[in-house]
């Protein structure tokens, strides 16, 4: 069943990287291309906490 696009809470806690419109809003929200926001969640998992720190990290 796909993401429902309108949830919010847990759901912005958390990276759904098979779900586009996830993607696109990810990579809007940390400012990032996808393809660094899919290496940033196979690293860290799909945490949202834990996938802006590697970005910012990963920029120093």
């Amino acid at each position: 069943m796909p993401d429902n696009p309108n949830k919010t809470g847990l759901d912005r806690k958390l990276i759904a990287i098979d779900e586009p419109h996830e993607v696109r809003s990810w990579t809007e929200a940390l400012k990032c291309s996808e393809t660094q926001l899919r290496d940033a969640v196979r690293v860290v998992g799909n945490s949202a906490e834990a996938v802006r720190a590697y970005l910012v990290e990963m920029r120093r």
